[in-house]
């Protein structure tokens, strides 16, 4: 019995699943496509240009199109991207020009039906591939300007430079770029086995850095590879200014693309950074200003065309800057043979170099000239003997202690005849822990714009920027920008005098937070420039980035800036409360009511300004800085340097900065012989006088508030006969409508009658034709009627006289 139940319930579940199945397959067929149908894409670019371009996304095709050229750019794009669009006519005039040595193809990637859509996912476009014959992809990373995307197809169509003789060695490693030099004998094949390794190599560092930070060359002649002391075939040399330059370890590591790419990154020294913001979020520059101060220089660069000359200058300020390693210090008698080896190389061990002032020499070379002044440097290195040291690593060129520098100083002055000899000489030191050191001590000429050593704000500026890395613990690091890519930022940084040539020079100090400019950019200045910010006490003033004024002076409270600060602020003859706020702190809003009433409370005393400024827009000297949102700053009259800052335990409220302004207002300065006394009653008449305005004051609110008060009243009195008549028009508008309610249903009713009337007229008028057509007819029997009634006498005479007669 139970098991026919269940075969019961089982059977009628499986008959509702299935009925509700098919009602749900009814209704989803039923349902209508309210999705439209994407149309079918266009071609995106022109056919005027040599792109092919797969605006339907054959994904398929791209393989064969790239096999059957050498090199080949792929630009994936979506139709309706705005960097898409913008980037097409870059790219169809950058195909026009290399037609010949480049394909060409655009792929449409967002189409739904297209292969590229499925096979590829990409986050943002356009994407731009390189192709070198099997080798890719190589993507394009920099800037979407024509110029910098041929620049960067023609590095990877050669991406080895041939270098045939020693000039044009020389020219390459020259070069402010790193440089790595391949040296292969072509003799005994077409093509060795190694070379293909190095452009290989080549093509991997254009991949990891788009902008070729890093260039290969290509040496074939034994001659010409020996200028970089190159001998065995196969070498690989890495060109180094600053270290020891160093050859490929081929027993230590593989002799493969990716290694030698990487021993190149690992190794490589650079002089100035290229930074070419994207476009997009690039956060490149923030992470390069946290490592230290740089220097910045804008300027219009093509990197299709030859190098700006400001590039050159700054390039060859940084070699000196960075040239304080022994070996590249310029001496006028090279470098001294104690510390050479018998090959030639310096010595091994750590060695510290520094430049310093030799006293006493300024002094007499001014006694002995009054026209051309001068200054004695002596230019010091220290060997310290390190086994195993074999280079002159950044690490280990450490700043030398005093009492090294004392000790060779003093060796080398008491082993010398002249006290300033032009030439250099080494010595051993033997009552020293140093083994050995050398001196170069020279006359140099003192600039007439140099300041006097006397003044302890403008320190001795030294000759030249040469080993200045070396020197000064505020190391700079040198970077370059395209003004024509980052111009804005440029102008955010102070540039403004140079809109024509658009070139801009600064140094950022991010740690610091300050940033200098330089007004005028050529190499003298430039190298003044770094000196200055190099000094212990710099006499760079710190550029200031200000605000357009908001409010005009005649306003109640003064808005100041940065350019307007200094005149406000420090006017001798006025008392000036400053109140520092900013656009982000609410607290400083909150405030802002009780600055105008404070305003209002001395508004006409000449003798006081209360004046605001947002320190989130305008910069202000140190000096001037608050370390809190909102802060007020209180400058009395003729004391300006004995400035007050609002205490920031008591509450901010009216009576409280009235209180403080009250105990610290300015006063004329004292007059010779003037007592406390007279101090004391100073105080006490400007007290009496401030106490007097202010009842004066309180007396004008007093009456002013009672003609409020009056006028309050008279007010209220219209407001209540107003009321009244209101009322009473309301009164007799409901009487109004009534009656205009009364009359509408008197109209309706006799509207109404009316109609009955008209009706019964009209039933009237249909009874009157019935009569009339009834009367009509009666006339006409009645006429019939009598017509008979006359002939029936007729006959019955006539019958009668027929009867007679018969």
């Amino acid at each position: 019995m139970v098991r026919g139940r269940m075969a019961a319930v089982m059977c009628g579940a499986l008959l509702l699943g299935l009925a509700l199945l098919l009602a749900l397959t009814l209704t989803c067929s039923r349902a209508k496509n309210v999705v439209a149908v994407a149309p079918t894409p266009v071609r995106f670019f022109s056919p005027q240009f040599p792109v092919v371009d797969l605006f339907l996304g054959q994904q398929d095709q791209v393989d064969r199109l790239r096999e059957e050229a050498d090199v080949c750019v792929l630009v994936y794009y979506a139709p309706w991207c705005a960097h898409s669009i913008n980037t097409r006519d870059h790219i169809q005039q950058v195909a026009l020009r290399m037609a010949n040595e480049v394909r060409f193809v655009g792929v449409n990637c967002w189409w739904n039906q297209g292969k590229c859509r499925k096979q590829k996912s990409f986050f943002k476009y356009p994407v731009i591939q390189l192709f070198y014959r099997r080798f890719g992809p190589i993507e394009y990373r920099g800037p979407l300007v024509g110029e910098y995307i041929e620049s960067f197809i023609r590095k990877v169509v050669s991406p080895l430079t041939y270098l045939p003789t020693r000039s044009a060695l020389n020219t390459f490693i020259s070069h402010h770029e790193q440089g790595v030099v391949g040296f292969f004998e072509f003799n005994s094949s077409p093509q060795p086995p190694g070379y293909v390794t190095f452009l290989t190599s080549a093509l991997h560092a254009l991949r990891r850095d788009s902008q070729k930070a890093v260039r290969f060359g290509v040496v074939t002649n034994q001659e010409v590879a020996e200028g970089v002391s190159l001998r065995e075939d196969e070498s690989v040399y890495l060109h180094r200014r600053f270290n020891t330059s160093l050859v490929f370890p081929r027993e230590e590591r593989n002799f493969t693309a990716e290694a030698i790419c990487n021993w190149v990154y690992e190794n490589r020294e650079s002089v100035v950074h290229w930074i070419q913001p994207t476009g997009a979020k690039s956060y490149s520059l923030e992470a390069e200003l946290h490592k230290g101060p740089a220097l910045l220089t804008f300027l219009p660069h093509n990197p299709l065309t030859a190098n700006h000359q400001l590039l050159s200058e700054v390039v060859d300020v940084a070699l000196r800057y960075r040239s304080c390693c022994l070996s590249e210090l310029q001496f006028d008698g090279g470098i001294p043979s104690a510390l050479l080896t018998p090959s030639g190389s310096p010595l091994p061990g750590p060695r510290c170099c520094q430049s310093l002032l030799l006293s006493g020499s300024r002094s007499e070379s001014n006694a002995n000239s009054n026209s051309n002044s001068s200054a004695s440097i002596c230019e010091l290195c220290v060997n310290r003997s390190a086994p195993g040291s074999t280079s002159c690593s950044p690490l280990l060129r450490s700043r030398c202690s005093v009492m090294e520098l004392e000790a060779v100083l003093d060796s080398y002055l008491r082993n010398i005849v002249v006290p300033v000899p032009s030439t250099c000489t080494n010595l051993r030191n033997t009552y020293s822990p140093f083994s050995h050191y050398s001196a170069c001590c020279r006359t140099l000429p003192q600039d007439p714009e140099t300041p006097a050593r006397s003044d302890p704000h403008c320190p001795l500026v030294v000759d030249s920027v040469t080993g200045l890395h070396c020197r000064t613990n505020k190391t700079l690091r040198f970077y370059l920008l395209d003004s024509h890519l980052s111009w804005p930022l440029a102008q955010r940084l102070g540039a403004l005098g140079n809109q024509s040539t658009r070139t801009f020079t600064t140094i950022v100090n991010l740690r610091d937070e300050t940033h200098y400019v330089l007004e005028n950019a050529d190499k003298n200045s430039l190298e003044h420039f770094i000196l200055n910010f190099s000094a212990p006490y710099s006499p760079l003033h710190r550029h200031l980035v200000g605000h357009r004024e908001l409010h005009p002076p005649q306003s109640l409270i003064q808005e100041v800036t940065t350019h307007s600060f200094i005149d406000t602020v420090m006017d001798p003859e006025r008392d000036v409360l400053v109140f520092y706020y900013s656009g982000w702190c609410g607290f400083c809003t909150v405030l802002n009511h009780v600055l105008l009433r404070l305003a209002r409370l001395f508004q006409g005393n000449s003798a006081l300004t209360v004046a605001r400024i947002n320190v989130g827009l305008n910069d202000l000297p140190w000096e001037f800085m608050v370390d809190h949102l909102p802060s007020f700053l209180f400058f009395p009259k003729h004391r300006k340097q004995m400035s007050v800052k609002f205490p920031d335990s008591a509450p901010v409220t009216l009576p409280n900065l009235v209180r403080f302004i009250l105990q610290h207002t300015g006063h004329a300065p004292q007059a010779p012989g003037a007592g406390p006394a007279s101090l004391l009653e100073a105080e006490l008449r400007s007290l009496q006088g401030e106490v007097l305005a202010l009842q004066q004051a309180r007396e004008q609110l007093s009456r002013q508030l009672a003609a409020l008060w009056r006028e309050n009243r008279r007010l209220a009195f219209h407001a209540r006969a107003l009321t009244s008549y209101h009322a009473q028009l309301q009164s007799h508008n409901a009487e109004l409508q009534e009656q205009s309610g009364r009359l509408e249903t008197l109209y309706r009713e006799k509207s109404r009658q009316l109609a009955d009337a008209v009706g019964r007229l009209q039933e009237l008028a249909d009874a009157s034709e019935e009569l009339l057509a009834e009367n009509s007819l009666l006339k006409v029997l009645l006429t019939v009627l009598r017509e008979r009634e006359g002939e029936e006498p007729e006959r019955t005479r006539k019958t009668q006289g027929k009867e007679a007669s018969s």
